[in-house]
């Protein structure tokens, strides 16, 4: 059985739970995420659809195209407290990101790559060992098992 994490917004309208380990996570420096977030940056947890279980209140949907790559980018987010809760985007078909710190355990997953740091913050040391990026991460995943 796959191991199941658990999440939600804020306010506790919206819930999900994911299914075995992330396809991908990725923290994301670009102006969008630290815009959106009200931080110096996203995590992104992405999984596979299929994975993903999303209940409660109905998610509000918006949509962004990047002025740089012309590709979408859809937020969705709880109506009542308006936390962002998961994205979808263009250039990863089939897989959904979860806000990393919207999950009851924040301290399970482990952050692969650092994206679009040309764009980062000059105060943020990124770890020795993690993968960074002056724009955007390698190629996408192939499709889901």
């Amino acid at each position: 059985m796959a191991e199941i994490h658990e999440g939600g917004c804020v306010c506790g309208a919206v819930r999900y739970k994911v299914a075995g380990q992330p396809a991908r996570s990725s923290v994301c420096h670009c102006a969008f995420c630290q815009r959106r977030t009200g931080s110096a940056f996203l995590l992104a947890i992405w999984f596979y659809e299929k994975d993903v279980q999303i209940s409660g209140e109905s998610l509000k949907s918006y949509e962004h195209r990047s002025d740089e790559t012309n590709r979408w980018i859809r937020l969705q987010f709880c109506s009542t407290c308006g936390t962002t809760v998961t994205h979808t985007a263009e250039f990863l078909p089939g897989l959904r990101a979860i806000t990393g710190g919207t999950f009851d355990d924040r301290s399970w997953f482990k952050l692969e790559r650092h994206i679009w740091m040309r764009s980062a913050q000059p105060w943020v040391i990124v770890p020795p060992d993690v993968p960074v990026f002056p724009k955007s991460a390698p190629p996408p995943l192939p499709s889901a098992p």
